[in-house]
């Protein structure tokens, strides 16, 4: 889950977006729900974009420093999870190797294995 804050403003017939941090990633909504719902899809889709393309993906700024121009404009939060938006999202196979202890305690407690190493790898890598 990638977080990035979005500058929304308000207009006659709903809402444009734009992201300070990502040139070019703009989306819109007819309502402030709809337009949450697009920012979250125009930024998994953009980000994973640039992860594809081997770009660099910026930092997201602070909240506290970004400025708005007017009253009709706002800085809202976005959460996206970019997995689904991956062209990449073959599965492959690796192999590794645990403690005998680890895995007979992981395996008693049915845990998926393949699950909790793309979470950690996930975290690790902050996305």
């Amino acid at each position: 889950m990638l977080i990035y804050p979005a500058i929304f403003t308000k207009e006659n017939d709903g809402y444009f977006v734009r992201f300070p941090d990502l040139e070019g990633c703009l989306t819109e909504g007819d309502s402030m729900k709809n337009a949450i719902h697009m920012a979250e899809e125009a930024l998994g889709g953009y980000l994973a974009s640039l992860y594809e393309r081997n770009l660099i993906i910026p930092e997201p700024s602070e909240i506290a420093t970004i400025k708005v121009d007017s009253e009709n404009e706002c800085v809202v939060i976005i959460y996206s999870n970019v997995d689904k938006y991956f062209s990449k999202t073959k599965a492959v196979k690796k192999t590794l190797s645990i403690p005998a202890w680890l895995n007979e305690l992981a395996d008693s407690q049915h845990l998926n294995f393949s699950a909790i190493l793309q979470e950690a790898l996930r975290q690790h890598l902050d996305l």
